[in-house]
């Protein structure tokens, strides 16, 4: 059987990853890398939302093997935590990472040696977390790692507010994209992260990875390849719209899509300040959420190892 080569490898040969690193290090300054479109000049050190200047800051790295059974395998995933954040959502699980900035800076030539390092640990990927307002640091960072022998996939997980404009550079590099899809309601987006727009910014950057990629395809042990994968938290009293989230990937991606459920939602953060989200998610809640996916014919669902408790 062929092996399997990551796309960002033909990027770097064809002479086509430099272009985009300049092209994404021009939106840093003003900012229009995310939705937000802060126009601060983070090149300058201004900050905006997501309180980075030019350089990305990294919060932990290691093997992770709580991620979805795709990217997990035998070695783990390969994940990278980038503190801070361009959503900022007060009942965050990573509260102190994405809104107290724990972490330190990480240089673009650190930043490859993280991803260098993981891959010889034996990660079966790299795993970018929130890395939504770090996608030019990123890039170039990847072009100093594939010289020194960087070949596993990459892995776009993001909260799903991204601008498709900023995802349409990372055609040829990202095999992976997996976003969250949070929440339907407008005036939840608002209350939990100061984003009414959520959901159709989620919509269209779905799409957008949906193009690129298409449905998730694994090889013959299990392992991610290339594909979409979408991840929904539950929230209690299924106020997030899960009904509404399945239809549309359904009917807008396809049904073919690979779909984690999550029921680990706990009151973090600030959560307390939104009504309803100050209390566990029930098995009910979590079981509606899986009768819903059925319903709108969505079936191709994680199987985690775990579970945490649900009340």
């Amino acid at each position: 059987m062929e092996q399997f080569e990551p796309a960002y490898i033909q990027t770097y040969k064809n002479g086509n990853l430099r272009p985009k690193i300049k092209k994404a290090r021009r939106l840093l300054s003003p900012c229009t890398l995310c939705p937000r479109k802060c126009r601060v000049d983070r090149l300058g050190g201004e900050t905006g939302v997501c309180q980075t200047p030019a350089q990305a800051w990294v919060a932990s790295y290691n093997p992770h093997f709580g991620e979805e059974s795709p990217l997990v395998g035998s070695q783990g995933s390969g994940t990278i935590f980038f503190t801070y954040c361009n959503l900022m959502c007060l009942f965050c699980q990573n509260f102190d990472i994405s809104h107290q900035g724990h972490g330190q800076e990480a240089s673009d030539e650190q930043l490859a040696a993280i991803m260098l390092a993981l891959q010889q640990q034996g990660c079966h990927n790299i795993n970018f977390v929130t890395p939504s307002h770090v996608v030019p640091q990123i890039l170039s960072a990847l072009e100093i790692a594939i010289p020194h022998g960087l070949r596993v996939p990459l892995v776009y997980n993001s909260g799903g507010y991204d601008r498709p404009a900023t995802l349409k550079l990372l055609e040829g590099v990202f095999d992976v994209y997996m976003p969250d899809f949070k929440f339907w309601d407008r005036e939840l987006g608002e209350n939990a992260c100061q984003a009414g727009d959520y959901a159709e910014i989620a919509c269209n950057a779905l799409k957008e990875m949906h193009r690129q990629v298409g449905d998730l395809v694994t090889d013959d042990a299990g392992i991610a390849q290339r594909g979409l994968i979408i991840r929904h938290l539950v929230l209690p009293g299924g106020v997030a719209g899960t009904r509404e989230i399945m239809r549309f990937i359904a009917r807008e991606i396809s049904t073919g899509s690979y779909v984690n459920i999550m029921a680990q939602y706990r009151p973090c953060g600030r959560a307390a300040e939104i009504k309803g989200l100050n209390t566990f998610v029930s098995s009910a809640d979590y079981r509606r959420a899986l009768q819903d996916a059925a319903k709108e014919g969505i079936t191709r669902l994680d199987q985690p190892r775990r579970r945490f408790v649900l009340k």
